[in-house]
């Protein structure tokens, strides 16, 4: 199967399905002397691990990570880093019933359509549980980043039609609630209003807002791997990715040039932009201040409501999809957001490391020695 990889020198490719013997990753391009933990990388796994709370599947797995190759001593060597997660909980029976038939929202239809075959017992690749190699990788990439001071953090923005206040805007609040709203009160209406489409037999969609900050000026490519680019790529190869916009985003078609158009100032001798409508990039490429985007995330395809469809034999039935099923996907995707941005910016920046001759006479200046 082409498209399991991403990136240029940090390269990840991702392996294994909902519900085979376990999902993961393979790292190419980590450098060496990063101090790695299989802690570190479980601390972004819990963040997205099913059956947390009412509003995440009831399937029950420690999502616990391995570490099987790359890493000596504590620090890794700069060869293939692998990571595995072993599936604990499967339950495939749960699906026996749809390998006969095309369930709507799903990718059972275009998997057919492509393959001749499909892995129809949770989805197979398709499944929200491939994300599990993304944040693996991601927390790999993050701590990387954190290292130059760049910091990721995504959040869930709005559900159904709760969108929370920016007045009330308050980190810490994703914590202490189910939706990861850092707005205390958008969190319990969003909350009402996911209980009211449970009692309906129905799913909601909304959207994660991710902000990137500490990312120099000059990160990005010209043409087809511009920044702005490659992070929408990322973004929408999340499954229920439905939109993604940066900055301002779809409210550029509605403004002016003179308000759009962000002005230059000096700033303890920098360059300085006195406004973000851009989002973070110029030309595809940072421009040294914080870039802001928004992925919008459909509703869960698998609900228990009566829907019409076909099966494999072309007869029209009506269907109720059963299994253990995420009644909402925003709230759990928002570390995938964070992993997909970390895997992006970081690629660039290895990528932009040879833009400049300058820049690669001054790292080759002096003869590279082993550490004693």
């Amino acid at each position: 199967m082409a498209g399991s990889t991403l990136g240029t020198v940090f390269s990840v490719s991702t392996w294994g399905e909902s519900h085979g013997k376990g999902v993961g990753v393979v790292i190419d391009g980590c450098p060496a002397g990063l101090p790695l933990t299989e802690q570190d990388i479980q601390i972004y796994l819990n963040r997205r691990k099913p059956g947390q709370s009412r509003f995440t599947t009831p399937r029950k797995e420690d999502d616990t990570v391995e570490i099987l190759s790359g890493v000596f001593e504590g620090r890794t060597t700069g060869t293939p880093i692998s990571l595995m997660v072993r599936n604990t909980s499967q339950r495939s029976k749960d699906y026996s019933e749809i390998a006969s038939y095309y369930r709507p929202g799903h990718a059972d239809y275009t998997y057919d359509c492509k393959y001749g075959f499909r892995d129809y017992t949770g989805g197979g690749r398709s499944s929200g549980r491939e994300t599990i190699g993304r944040v693996a990788a991601g927390a790999v990439a993050a701590k990387i980043l954190q290292e130059m001071g760049i910091t990721i953090t995504a959040y869930t923005k709005s559900i159904g039609p709760v969108e929370i206040d920016y007045n009330r805007f308050d980190l810490s609040q994703m914590e202490q609630n189910a939706v990861n709203m850092p707005d205390p009160l958008a969190a319990e209406l969003a909350m009402a209003h996911l209980d009211v489409c449970h009692a309906k037999e129905d799913s909601c969609g909304g959207i994660v807002e991710c902000i990137i900050k500490g990312v120099p000026a000059g990160v990005g490519e010209p043409c087809f791997d511009k920044l702005s680019a490659n992070l929408a790529k990322a973004v929408f190869s999340i499954g229920a990715v439905k939109g993604f916009e940066l900055g301002d985003g779809f409210d550029v078609a509605k403004m002016h040039g003179s308000a759009n158009n962000d002005p230059f100032g000096m700033e303890d001798g920098h360059v300085k932009k006195l406004s973000n409508h851009s989002g973070g990039t110029l030309g595809g490429i940072s421009d040294g201040s914080d870039i802001l985007f928004r992925a919008a995330f459909k509703p869960t395809p698998s609900i228990s409501r009566e829907q019409h469809t076909v099966n494999k034999s072309g007869e029209e039935i009506t269907v109720s999809v059963k299994g253990r099923h995420d009644p909402i996907i925003a709230p759990r995707a928002v570390v995938v957001v964070e992993c997909m941005a970390a895997l992006t910016v970081l690629d660039l920046m290895m990528v932009g490391m040879t833009s400049r001759l300058d820049r690669m006479k001054e790292f080759w200046a002096k003869p590279m020695m082993p550490e004693k």
